[in-house]
């Protein structure tokens, strides 16, 4: 068995380093979005009845995504960590899972680190203790020059545009500009400037692990043209072959906007 699995892994570098040659020249996506899916069934598919082991496993996994994003050249990371659904989830999970959250946050805006840590979501329907964290990862890291890496956490695709909407409305009641006004002046990107990722880039490539097939609400506005990929590997397993392997895909693909 041990041999069997030193000539598994050996085929498995060989093939890494082959996909690595592959992209030198490929086009790397700026903007990636990653739903981190699969890490209660992670845990129980290996015989956990504690979910938060499947949920720890899979952070520590982040860091290790970021170190492959630096290499390729991807200059932001949006991570899907938390949704306004999972809040519904049992409250011993939920408390474990948030601290988990946090300790992500801390983690990635320790000294050494080199990313730009900025929070997105709803913060009021968060723990005063989460917030702050998350606050003062977003005061820690902001003036690092590393990639940006976004930390999803309360967040709901459909609250977002809610948001946005919200905040044009009371930005343009502040200016004076009436209703009339507004409805005729009103274009797409006015509301885009408003979202939780106004600055940046739209996602180019989301990635979702363990093989759902859907959004779950994550950048409903963003991914209008962005492109997919979806893997069977749960993300406490998910490997550098495999980010690897999503940006093949997507550098095969001709990215067509509108149609």
């Amino acid at each position: 068995m041990g041999v069997r699995r030193q000539v598994r892994d050996a085929l498995t570098r060989v093939y890494e380093r082959r996909l690595a040659r592959a992209l030198v020249d490929a086009e790397v996506p700026r903007h990636v979005g990653v739903i981190m899916d699969g890490n209660r069934r992670w845990a129980r598919a290996i015989g956990l009845d504690d979910v938060a082991h499947g949920h720890r496993r899979g952070a520590d996994k982040i860091v290790d995504l970021l170190g492959w994003c630096d290499d390729a050249g991807v200059q932001v990371v949006t991570l899907f960590m938390l949704s306004t659904d999972n809040l519904r989830r049992p409250e011993s999970e939920l408390e474990a899972l948030l601290g988990i959250i946090e300790d992500v946050a801390v983690d990635l805006s320790r000294p050494g680190r080199p990313w730009r840590v900025r929070s997105m979501g709803a913060p009021e329907v968060l723990p005063s203790r989460t917030v702050g964290i998350l606050e003062q990862a977003e005061r820690d890291t902001c003036d690092r020059t590393g990639a940006t890496v976004n930390l999803a956490v309360g967040y709901g695709g459909r609250q977002e545009i809610a948001d946005a909407v919200r905040s044009l409305l009371a930005e343009h009641a502040e200016r004076g500009t009436s209703l009339e006004e507004l409805v005729q002046a009103l274009e797409v990107e006015h509301i885009a400037e408003h979202l939780y990722t106004r600055g940046q880039p739209d996602p180019d490539l989301v990635i979702r692990t363990s093989g759902e097939q859907r959004l779950s609400g994550f950048l409903l506005w963003q991914t209008a043209n962005t492109e997919f990929h979806f893997t069977d590997v749960y993300w406490p397993d998910f490997r550098r072959i495999d980010f690897l392997r999503a940006l093949r895909d997507y550098s095969a693909r001709h990215r067509r906007f509108g149609g």
